[in-house]
């Protein structure tokens, strides 16, 4: 028999790979969508008459039950929530209501209606702040400095409170930075992408960056999509770190993304200060050692494979 997965955040970057991943192994998806943040439906674009989207809120627990309840889900995604790290300052709040709050009332839901389901929690590395060791593993000390990190700790937290107290199949998959075509514009990777498109058409004429030198562990969002998917495959609930293990600079992005459209980055990137980030003590790098050992998980795209990916789409974005 087929299973049937309900995903939260269906519309975003993750949540669509996702769905279409669970499709394509012959899943029943269901996904969450709220009227409050309509947004990113094109993601759906090429499976949207395959997924079944049902009306709920994170932070309304009548509507979360009436959804979980006639989706009756073997697997549960939640993918939902606030993501862009800088604007986390601008309402704390709303940040760890959705991040943390909301995650408390699934784990709830699950516990009363559903404790078979199995639950899978999108963690983020950054809940390790600006980490004293590296690479981090899933032992590293939790060190976060800001509050969608202070949120998403919270919600690590939960995920394995629930599953070692009421023995619930729950999982948080730590994952670094992952990026695609779908990744929001807000995002310095599809940010360079997008400016790189733009220039090579004449849409643009130069692109200001922050700290050039800053590095980042970034894989690419198909591929971690999977590494979700094969946790809640496992035989014992476990959390995992899924990473590329490698570091890369702002600049190289700029240098590909730049070279493929046969342009020299240096002639159109300009630093602005005012866009510097505090940096990490040490710079933010996972070790999927457990996820490659227990789950037979590996990235199969490369970096530079990645930012030409990305490229390509927003080339074609603009033409269209």
């Amino acid at each position: 028999m087929s299973k049937t997965a309900f995903i939260t955040g269906i519309t975003g970057q993750d949540g669509s790979y996702l769905a279409e991943l669970l499709l394509s192994k012959g899943y029943r998806v269901f996904g969450l969508v709220s009227n409050k943040y309509n947004i990113g439906f094109d993601n759906l674009a090429a499976v949207k008459d395959k997924v079944e989207l049902l009306q709920g809120d994170l932070l309304d627990q009548k509507s979360l039950a009436k959804a979980l309840q006639t989706a009756k889900p073997d697997e549960i995604y939640n993918l939902a929530g606030l993501t862009f790290v800088p604007a986390s300052w601008d309402d704390p709040s709303l940040v760890f209501a959705i991040n943390a709050w909301g995650v408390s009332h699934l784990l709830m839901l699950i516990r009363n209606l559903m404790p078979q389901s199995k639950f899978y929690q999108a963690t983020s590395a950054k809940i390790f702040g600006r980490p004293v060791v590296s690479p981090q593993t899933e032992e590293t000390p939790l060190n976060p400095v800001d509050p969608y990190s202070v949120s998403k700790a919270a919600a690590h937290y939960l995920v394995r409170g629930f599953r070692e107290h009421f023995k619930l199949f729950a999982v948080s998959g730590i994952l670094y930075n992952h990026e695609s075509e779908r990744r929001g514009e807000e995002f310095v990777t599809r940010k360079i992408t997008l400016a790189a498109a733009k220039i090579k058409k004449g849409l643009a004429k130069e692109l200001s960056l922050g700290d050039l030198s800053a590095r980042q562990d970034w894989g690419y969002a198909p591929d971690y999509v999977e590494a979700m998917w094969l946790m809640l495959q496992a035989q014992t609930a476990a959390d995992y770190i899924i990473a590329t293990g490698q570091l890369h600079s702002v600049e190289e992005v700029c240098q590909i993304a730049f070279e493929h459209l046969g342009l020299n980055f240096k002639d159109y990137v300009k630093v602005d200060k005012s866009l510097f980030r505090p940096s990490e003590a040490k710079e933010p790098v996972g070790d999927a050692g457990k996820a490659k050992n227990e789950l037979n998980w590996q990235p199969k795209t490369s970096f530079r494979q990645m930012i030409i990916k990305m490229v390509e789409h927003d080339l074609q974005l603009i033409k269209s």
